[in-house]
């Protein structure tokens, strides 16, 4: 019997896919080094020691410029154009890594060796079977909500498979709470910066999955918290995946024990798998996304956490920021936009237009980098060796003069205005078979990662967020009779 070629490829074939990716890290390399060399002039920052709390430094509006923490997770410097996981820079870790490697790295600290690896990913595929969780979301009527709503939604879900949380019993106690919530204290005197929290509960109760026998502690001891945040990385995924599917009109599919995270999340969503090729382009899409500093969705996580109220609510917070349309959503704009200009030809009449308007044109500039952002300069390659359809490839040609018309415009050479992230990675997802209403939910796919990270750091020496807002209001106002109001 002569067996299917996509069952047992060809030599020639094989020989043609270890070429396709080891070109896709030759492509990575190649934008590194143009990375360096477009900014060797900027100098290197020096390594900084812990902060003496408190602080001094420059606060905007929304907290823009405020320092609330201290990390060592990830690392953003907009001069030279650097992302830095845990030390590793950007481009080394998309060239070589796996996003189950930045994963462990970004929640463990260190890459992991051989055999961690081997168990974090059996690990990772046994938490993406959440029967419980599915079951229960399909019954709702996920094909008139969003994607990001659904998503919402099953992590909540996924909340009650996994934890006893909302029980009566589980409800921590008030007499058990070190102190009162700063709201109570009149604040006129300057914050002390106490390294350990100053306002938390001691609360030691059931976060335990219900079919686990063995009781553990509250999530966010080490112990559980590192499982539980495991559970969040796998079952973003593959919630994703199935409200995909149900949105297609379909049901949803068990992730392939063959395929790697990002290969799954790929079938679980388009119901085929993926080439090797595709599989580490999407791949190396979700490291790039993994984690990217205090921003409103890793923030908004954060500052949920810091009540002690559990690591999904957590999350859920920040999928909810990541909703907003000033947050996720940008790659979205960016190919209806490119969709709108229509052809290589109207690029630069439609630029000329939004110029004189002073309109935003989506995928240029970023609040941090004043260079190429990092993440665009790989994605950018990878659209190219994508666009084998005839609408990825009209799509990314007017994508490429887009970009060479605003290089050319005082965008760039005066405001330094470039290419960012969401340029790209609107491209390559629909390379990917995917539609918009999935751009942002991929990226929640990616970020949970560095959510989870981040919260399970903070939460080690906590501190409850409670900043501050200056009363511009009057005083000595009268209450009057609701009849002798004008």
């Amino acid at each position: 019997m002569k067996l299917d070629s996509h069952c047992n490829p060809r030599e020639d074939e094989v020989t043609g896919m270890k070429k396709d990716l080891s070109s896709i890290q030759q492509m990575i390399r190649n934008a590194a080094k143009q990375a360096r060399e477009d900014t060797q002039s900027e100098p290197e920052p020096e390594k900084r020691q812990p902060p003496a709390w408190p602080l001094d430094c420059t606060v905007g509006p929304g907290l823009e410029g405020a320092i609330a923490c201290e990390s060592r997770i990830g690392y953003v410097n907009g001069a030279k154009g650097w992302l830095v996981y845990r030390g590793y820079d950007i481009f080394d870790l998309a060239a070589n890594a796996t996003f189950e490697e930045v994963c462990y790295l970004l929640l463990h600290g260190r890459l992991p060796n051989a055999v961690e690896l081997a168990q974090y990913k059996e690990t990772l595929f046994s938490f993406m079977h959440l029967n419980q969780t599915l079951r229960i979301l399909i019954g709702f009527p996920l094909e008139n909500m969003t994607v990001m709503g659904g998503l919402r939604l099953g992590t909540n879900l996924m909340r009650q498979e996994f934890t006893e949380m909302d029980l009566v019993k589980t409800r921590p106690k008030l007499a058990n709470a070190i102190g009162a919530d700063e709201d109570s204290i009149a604040m006129e005197t300057a914050p002390l910066g106490y390294k350990r929290a100053t306002f938390e509960f001691k609360i030691k109760h059931s976060g335990r999955r219900k079919t686990d026998p063995k009781p553990r502690g509250h999530v966010f001891e080490e112990s559980s918290a590192i499982d539980t945040c495991y559970h969040l990385i796998a079952g973003v995924s593959t919630i994703i995946g199935a409200v995909a599917r149900v949105h297609q009109g379909k049901l949803p599919i068990a992730p392939d024990p063959d395929l790697s995270h990002a290969g799954n999340l790929l079938f679980m969503i388009t119901g085929r798998k993926p080439s090797p090729v595709e599989e580490r382009i999407m791949d190396i899409a979700l490291i790039l996304h993994a984690d990217h500093g205090m921003n409103a969705s890793t923030f908004a996580s954060m500052v949920v956490a810091s009540t002690l109220a559990d690591i999904y609510f957590s999350i859920g917070s920040g999928i909810a920021a990541l909703s907003g349309p000033l947050h996720g959503g940008a790659n979205e704009a960016v190919v209806r936009a490119l969709r709108e200009i229509g052809s290589v030809e109207n690029v630069e009449p439609w630029v000329e237009n939004k110029l004189a308007r002073k309109s935003k044109i989506s995928g240029f500039g970023h609040r941090v980098y004043k260079v190429y952002d990092p993440r665009a300069r790989i994605l950018s390659p990878l659209a190219g060796l994508l666009t084998n359809v005839e609408d990825s490839s009209h799509l990314l040609a007017i994508a490429r003069k887009l970009e060479k018309v605003i290089s050319k415009s005082e965008l760039t050479r005066q405001k330094k205005i470039f290419p960012n992230v969401d340029f790209y990675s609107g491209i390559v997802y629909s390379c990917l078979g995917m539609n918009e209403e999935l751009f942002t939910p991929l990226f929640a796919a990616s970020r949970v990662a560095g959510w989870t990270a981040r919260v399970f750091e903070y939460i080690q020496n906590n501190r409850i967020f409670r900043p501050r807002a200056i009363y511009t209001g009057e005083f000595n106002n009268q209450y009057l009779p609701i009849q002798n109001r004008s």
